[in-house]
């Protein structure tokens, strides 16, 4: 029976495989800038799950959003992130938000998260978020204001604080939630379903309510009653969202269905890099190009991220990445020197790993393990680890690309080897630098240097 930690009972759950379709929502990107690798990690999360459901033979319908409008920045000021893009850039929001989600979908095919069934675009489901809005007015959830405005009465909905711990009567008056110019609402903690244009011209609609654009929380409301039939079975996201965005979302979806109508909350953890919470102020902001630049497989972050529970905090370093990229083309070689064979073996010790609570560190450990054991047959180790990349997704049948190098690499390398032994760090420096303008990447481990094609 496979079992994840549900964030809302505080406790493993199985996940509800009663109907013949498992249906998944997992909140997606804001388009305004290319997706970091924290950001990465919640997407791979919800592809374990969804990989996982489908090597134990379950259908899943699999719904992912693409927020191009309605998401405040950081500083809770009355402006769109994708506006703030377009200025920046010179360029309209949407052809912003159409370029970001372009390279979204490219990031996810190099480490090889399977597409969902549908992307809905926040911009393209403005109808169905009135909609929405109007039947939480009409059942008393919510209330416009003078000034175009909606908000959701936060104090109609018992039960808020579930997820989170947040309970409304702890939440101090002036807490900031989303914006800053919030003063035609009834109660501090009421959250805005759709705000007034005011003085905005771009990215507004039409509405009952006059000129304006929605929240954040009401797209994912509306998108997965809508897309999912009113059955969320899974609801994922990183733990950055539990507050406010799902706490908010499961008190207006389950006002409108009456009822509990996600069946469980998954929460991926944090991701530090370097000691150190990803900022552009920090300036350690890590992309998949960055790992490309760097001559790594990008599917070396994916096996980075396997390496921890996606529960756990994890500290990213590049010299983890480096590590890890070498244990991908070990194991791509040996998958190579153990035959060609197709067929997949199960192996319990994996399959009772990923059943309790996805534990990809167990399972790297078994594949460690068989790895190392000679008295495996090298072609049951093979279809030992091709079950296993069912699930890990990791590429490990990949034929291994050979180019030779010429005289003048070898030299290089041997030359750059040696500035090493001597620790000669400027001249190490230069001919690492050197070898990456003729398309060779330079990895140092703890077992040496090694190259890899750019």
């Amino acid at each position: 029976m496979f079992s994840i930690y549900d964030t809302l009972t505080r406790e493993l759950q199985a996940v509800p495989t009663e109907e013949n379709t498992v249906n998944i929502y997992c909140c997606g990107p804001t388009v305004y800038r290319d997706a970091h690798v924290g950001n990465l990690r919640t997407f791979l999360l919800a592809d374990l799950i969804v990989r996982a459901l489908k090597m134990d033979g379950h259908q899943v319908q699999f719904i992912q959003n693409i927020t191009d409008v309605g998401h405040m920045s950081e500083d809770f000021q009355a402006e769109d992130k994708l506006l703030q893009q377009a200025q920046l850039e010179k360029k309209d929001p949407f052809e912003i938000a159409r370029i970001y989600e372009a390279r979204f979908h490219h990031d996810l095919a190099k480490l090889n998260i399977l597409p969902a069934d549908a992307y809905p675009r926040a911009s393209e489901t403005i109808d169905l978020m009135l909609e929405t809005i109007s039947d939480l007015i009409a059942s008393g959830h919510a209330y416009a204001t003078e000034l175009g405005s909606v908000y959701f009465d936060a104090r109609s909905f018992q039960s808020y604080g579930a997820i989170s711990g947040n309970k409304l009567d702890s939440l101090k008056p002036g807490h900031r939630y989303e914006y800053s110019d919030e003063g035609d609402k009834r109660f501090h903690a009421d959250w805005a379903l759709w705000k007034g244009a005011g003085n905005r011209t771009e990215m507004v609609w039409d509405s009952p309510w006059g000129k304006g654009f929605p929240g954040w929380h009401i797209e994912c409301t509306a998108m997965s009653l809508d897309l999912l039939d009113k059955r969320i079975d899974l609801h994922v996201g990183g733990i950055d969202l539990r507050f406010p965005h799902h706490e908010n979302e499961r008190a207006q979806t389950n006002s409108i269905v009456g009822h509990e109508a996600v069946k469980m909350w998954v929460h991926g953890e944090h991701l530090l890099f370097e000691g150190r919470k990803m900022s552009k102020s920090a300036g350690n902001v890590v992309l998949v190009k960055d790992l490309e630049e760097r001559g790594l497989d990008p599917i070396s972050l994916r096996l980075s991220l396997l390496e921890n529970r996606y529960r756990s905090q994890l500290d990213l370093t590049w010299a983890g990445l480096e590590a890890a990229n070498s244990t991908l083309k070990r194991w791509r070689t040996n998958m190579e020197s153990w035959g060609e064979g197709a067929n997949r073996v199960e192996d319990r010790e994996i399959l009772s790993a990923i059943e309790k609570d996805l534990d990809t560190p167990r399972v790297l450990l078994r594949l460690r393990a068989i790895e190392k054991d000679s008295s495996i047959p090298n072609d049951v180790k093979r279809s030992i680890f091709l079950y296993a990349d069912a699930l890990l997704g990791l590429d490990l049948n990949r034929k291994i690309e050979v180019r030779p190098l010429s005289p003048e690499h070898v030299v290089l390398l041997n030359e750059r080897a040696q500035t090493r032994k001597d620790k000669n760090w400027q001249e190490s420096d230069r001919l690492r630098d050197l070898l990456a303008d003729m398309g060779i990447a330079i990895s140092d481990g703890p077992d040496g240097q090694s190259w890899s094609w750019i």
